[in-house]
C-alpha cells in the first residue's frame, strides 16, 4: 500500500511539473485580463452618486420653498466635507458661517 501511494504521488509531481512547462510556454501568448467589469462598476459607481446628488439637492429645495416660498434657494452646505469651502458667485451662505 505504501508502494502504491509513493508511485501516485510521484506521478502527481511528474505530471504537475509536465503542466506547469506547458503553461509556462503559452503564458507569454494569453490574452490580458480585460478592465471592462472594473470599468463599468466605477462608471455605476460614479452616476449612482452623481443621480444620489441630484435628488439630495431637489429634497433640499423642496424643503426650503416649503418654508420660503417663492424665495432664492441659497447654495446647499457640503454634507460629507467639513473643511472650508468657498463659494465662485456670491458670498457664503449665512447657516454655512454658523
Amino acid at each position: 500500500m505504501a508502494s502504491y501511494i509513493w508511485r501516485k504521488y510521484a506521478d502527481y509531481l511528474h505530471t504537475r511539473w509536465e503542466k506547469t512547462i506547458l503553461w509556462d510556454m503559452i503564458d507569454p501568448y494569453r490574452r490580458p485580463k480585460t478592465f471592462t467589469p472594473l470599468v463599468t462598476i466605477y462608471i455605476c459607481a460614479f452616476y449612482t452618486g452623481v443621480i444620489g446628488a441630484a435628488i439630495t439637492e431637489q429634497l433640499h429645495k423642496e424643503k426650503y420653498w416649503e418654508d420660503h416660498p417663492g424665495e432664492y434657494v441659497p447654495l446647499m452646505k457640503p454634507i460629507f466635507y467639513t473643511g472650508p469651502w468657498r463659494v465662485m458667485r456670491g458670498d457664503v451662505p449665512p447657516y454655512v458661517e454658523k
